[in-house]
């Protein structure tokens, strides 16, 4: 009789708790959550756990919006063609053998695929090669936003010594020997004149129209029920809640265009990069850094502004260990300061891999353009 009645009670449990599987959150089955999430209405979803660091300026994410140009340079079909034979062009180069496709090589997502970016003469940067995907949507530019605008970022590597080593004045000259590129120039801009700023205006007409078509994340939260599979809507979910992701990356372009202190500034020691401290000359940046966007991110390893780690899982466990504390110097004025919204998630292998799941939810760009003719 004892062993019916314990074996009653075992069977009991097993019953009563055979629902916990559908419920990957607290409080949610996974129909509901996808009943929340893909109904097509933001205004449905759970709310965001959101610190008061990241309140300011918050917008959730969703799916991109129609991409705007700047009017000082507006959009033209025959700027974008200028722009494109640009950026691939090496000859904007010191040594005629690098161009902007090198860092930024569509075969790899309009990244490179390096921890960093090596130029001239093979000389290895300091900073990974982020993608120009969807960089129409930025607002800051560089890891740590030294240039205000994209016309600017165009500029800079061609005046850059360890990538394009060239003075732009000079690369201008070489440009306008080339009679094959007039005819372009006379289209983009209604007159033959070559110059920098017809040059790094073309090239960010064009990157501005490299932009990600729907992806499943897009196609599910405007209404396709069916676009996500259980894993990667838990993953969604624990974006904007338990994993504190949704802190940083939010908006459509996944990142909120701030700059944060990961604790990956390697103060005082071989490495060492301050970030927005050697544009902004403040103590409190130092060891900052822009926020990526998502977009793409599983198709954009190494990553970090040091491209230290190798694939997305190793960014995860170190953020569900709350990153690295930099414990030297710290009686150095200049002693960083990791972002107080870096916690101890505590996320479960499960929950980790529904994370990383819906990351790749965030995939779908897939055409290879091909590098076009270059006017001689």
């Amino acid at each position: 009789m004892k062993y019916f009645l314990s074996l009653s009670a075992v069977l009991f449990l097993v019953y009563s708790f055979s629902g916990l599987n559908d419920r990957p959150q607290k409080g949610y089955t996974r129909q509901e959550l996808r009943d929340l999430y893909g109904n097509g209405d933001q205004n449905l979803w759970p709310k965001p756990h959101l610190f008061d660091e990241a309140k300011e300026g918050f917008r959730d994410i969703g799916p991109l919006s129609k991409p705007e140009f700047p009017k000082d340079n507006p959009y033209s079909e025959a700027k974008e063609e200028l722009g494109k034979m640009l950026f691939f062009d090496p000859r904007l180069s010191k040594s005629g053998q690098i161009s902007c496709a090198n860092c930024h090589d569509p075969e790899l997502a309009w990244a490179d695929g390096r921890r960093v970016a090596y130029g001239h003469d093979r000389q290895l940067g300091t900073r990974n090669a982020p993608t120009v995907l969807n960089i129409v949507y930025a607002k800051k530019y560089f890891w740590d936003g030294r240039a205000a605008t994209l016309e600017d970022q165009a500029k800079a590597p061609i005046e850059n010594p360890l990538e394009m080593n060239f003075h732009s004045r000079l690369a201008v000259k070489t440009i306008a020997k080339l009679k094959g590129y007039k005819e372009y120039f006379q289209k983009a801009f209604g007159d033959d004149k070559i110059t920098e700023e017809h040059i790094t205006k073309a090239i960010a007409t064009f990157e501005r129209t490299l932009v990600s078509p729907k992806s499943k994340f897009d196609r599910f939260v405007s209404g396709e029920k069916k676009a996500m599979n259980d894993s990667e809507i838990n993953g969604l979910h624990l974006f904007r809640t338990k994993a504190n992701c949704i802190n940083c990356h939010n908006t459509p372009y996944f990142s909120d265009q701030k700059f944060h202190n990961l604790g990956l500034t390697y103060f005082g020691r071989e490495y060492e990069d301050l970030g927005l401290f050697a544009v902004s000359k403040k103590n409190e940046d130092v060891g900052k850094f822009k926020t990526p966007t998502l977009r793409e991110v599983s198709q954009t390893a190494p990553y970090m502004h040091n491209g230290l780690f190798p694939n997305i899982r190793g960014v995860l466990n170190m953020y569900n260990a709350g990153m690295p504390d930099e414990k030297r110097n710290r009686d150095n004025p200049l002693a960083p300061h990791k972002s107080k919204m870096l916690e101890k998630l505590n996320l479960t292998d499960d929950e980790l891999t529904d994370l990383e799941n819906f990351l790749k939810t965030l995939h779908s760009y897939q055409y290879k353009m091909r590098a076009p003719q270059l006017p001689k």
